[in-house]
C-alpha cells in the first residue's frame, strides 16, 4: 500500500494527528458477509459489489477458552528470513476456498509478479470482530509494510501458533505482547499476542498462520495477494475478475496521492481528472456544518455518529449529511476523488495522514479541511472532536477532494 514529528511539535502533532481507527470495519472495500463453516462464530470477508447481508451461524455454547497450547505446532516451522519486497496490489477473496486452478490462472495474467494464497475472514477476537489474516510467515512477510515485515520475532511467533495483531488494535484496546485474546473460532481459544505490526492492507487488524487459521475455521485458501505494477491494476482487475468464482470478488489495493510534488499513498488520480464534478457549493455547506455540528462530542473507537466518532466515522457521517455516500475507512475514503496539491486545498478536502511506526505508509488518519488553515477531526480516545490547525508535517499523506460519484463507487465496491 503504497513517516513522526520532532519534540515540540510532536505533543501538537499527536494531538492533531492521531491514529484511525480500522477495526470493526471493512478489509478496504471487500466486505460482503458470509457464514464461516458450520458452527463458527467468524464471517468470510467475500469481495463483491455492493453490500449483502451478514450471515453468521450461531456459535456453540460457550465454555472457558482453550489453552493456546491447541494450535502450537508440534515442531514449530523455521520462518525463511525476509527476501524480495513486495507490494499488495490486488486482493481476491472467496466465501468457500479456492480452486487451485485460480491461482494458476491469476499468476499467468500478464503483468502479475507474484500471488500468494491467505486465508481471509472476520472473527471475534475478544468478542469484537476482527479481518484476519492466516498465512504461511514465510512466504507472506514480504507483502506487509516495512517494520512489519522485518521483524523476525513477529513471523517466527506467528508461526509457533500466535497471533499478531495491528499497532492500532494493540493500543486501543490496550492489549499487551505476550498477553492472550481469546479467539471465537470454532470454539473459543486463547491466542497469545506475539506483537504489534500492521500489515498496511486496510482494515486487517490481525494476521495468524495458516495452520491457525485453519483450527479458528477459516476456510483454507479463499483469498490470493496479487504484486503488479502499479499501471496495470486497474486492467488486472478486470481480469481477474473472469478467472475468479462468482462468488468471489478482486479489491484493488493501490493508490497514490501529491505531497510536495511528489507521491505517497492516497488517490489514483490527479486534480482535474476526476470521474465527476465534484461536490456542489450546497453540498459542500452541507457537510462542513455537519461537521461543525459534532464539535465536542466524544471520540470513541469504531463509532461513526451521531452521538460519538472515529476520524472517519466524522466524515462518513458529515457527507452522509450531504447526501453523499462515503466509504467507512480512511484507506477507502481516501480514493473519493482527485489528489489535491497543498496550495490548491479548499473547504471539504479531505487530508488524510500516516500515524502508524509500524506501517509508515498506510493510511491511519483522515481529517476535514475547513479553510484558512483550519481542519476539524475526531482525534483519539480520550478527546473530542475538535478544530484545530492543519498538520502538513512529516505524518501528512496528501489531500483529497471528494467527488460523489467516485466516492459512491468506492463504498459500493464497483471502482
Amino acid at each position: 500500500m503504497l513517516a513522526l514529528m520532532r519534540i515540540h511539535a510532536e505533543r501538537r502533532q499527536r494531538q492533531a494527528v492521531p491514529g484511525d481507527t480500522a477495526r470493526h470495519r471493512r478489509l478496504a472495500r471487500l466486505i460482503r458477509m458470509a457464514a464461516v463453516l458450520g458452527g463458527a462464530t467468524g464471517i468470510v470477508l467475500s469481495a463483491g459489489a455492493g453490500p449483502a447481508a451478514a450471515s453468521v451461524a450461531k456459535p456453540h455454547s460457550p465454555g472457558p477458552p482453550s489453552s493456546a497450547s491447541k494450535t502450537q505446532p508440534a515442531h514449530p516451522a523455521t520462518v525463511a528470513p525476509l527476501g524480495q519486497r513486495r507490494q499488495a496490489d490486488l486482493l481476491v477473496v472467496a466465501p468457500t476456498s479456492l480452486p487451485a486452478k485460480v491461482l494458476t490462472a491469476v499468476r499467468h495474467l500478464p503483468g502479475v509478479t507474484n500471488a500468494q494464497l491467505l486465508e481471509a475472514a472476520k472473527i471475534k477476537i475478544n468478542g469484537s470482530f476482527t479481518a484476519v489474516l492466516g498465512v504461511n510467515p514465510s512466504a507472506f512477510r514480504g507483502y506487509a509494510s516495512g517494520p512489519t515485515a522485518a521483524s523476525d520475532r513477529l513471523w517466527q511467533g506467528v508461526a509457533n501458533g500466535g497471533i499478531a495483531v495491528s499497532y492500532t488494535m494493540g493500543k486501543q484496546d490496550k492489549l499487551s505482547v505476550g498477553g492472550q485474546v481469546t479467539v471465537s473460532g470454532r470454539h473459543p481459544e486463547g491466542l497469545r499476542v506475539t506483537a504489534f505490526g500492521t500489515v498496511g492492507i486496510g482494515g486487517v487488524d490481525a494476521v495468524v498462520s495458516d495452520a491457525t487459521a485453519r483450527s479458528l475455521g477459516m476456510p483454507a485458501a479463499n483469498a490470493i495477494v496479487v504484486s503488479a505494477p502499479p499501471a496495470k491494476v486497474a486492467a488486472l482487475t478486470r481480469q481477474i475478475r473472469k478467472v475468479i468464482p462468482a462468488k468471489a470478488g478482486v479489491e484493488a489495493l493501490v493508490t497514490l496521492v501529491y505531497r510536495a510534488g511528489h507521491s505517497a499513498a492516497v488517490s489514483t488520480s490527479p486534480l482535474g481528472a476526476a470521474s465527476g464534478v465534484g461536490m456542489t457549493s450546497p453540498e459542500l455547506a452541507a457537510a462542513l456544518q455537519a461537521a461543525e455540528s459534532r464539535q465536542g462530542l466524544p471520540y470513541v473507537w469504531g463509532a461513526a455518529g451521531p452521538g460519538s466518532f472515529d476520524c472517519s466515522g466524522l466524515v462518513q457521517w458529515s457527507f452522509g449529511r450531504a447526501g453523499v455516500t462515503m466509504p467507512r475507512v480512511a484507506a477507502d475514503q481516501a480514493r473519493t476523488g482527485p489528489a489535491v496539491p497543498v496550495g490548491q486545498l479548499q473547504p471539504g478536502d479531505l487530508l488524510f495522514y500516516h500515524t502508524d511506526p509500524t506501517a509508515p505508509g498506510y493510511i491511519s488518519h483522515v481529517a476535514i479541511y475547513l479553510g484558512n488553515g483550519w481542519m476539524i477531526q475526531a482525534p483519539e480516545p480520550g478527546q473530542n472532536v475538535e478544530i484545530v490547525p492543519a498538520s502538513f508535517g512529516s505524518q501528512f499523506a496528501g489531500a483529497v477532494r471528494v467527488d460523489p460519484r467516485t466516492a459512491a463507487e468506492v463504498a459500493a465496491g464497483l471502482a
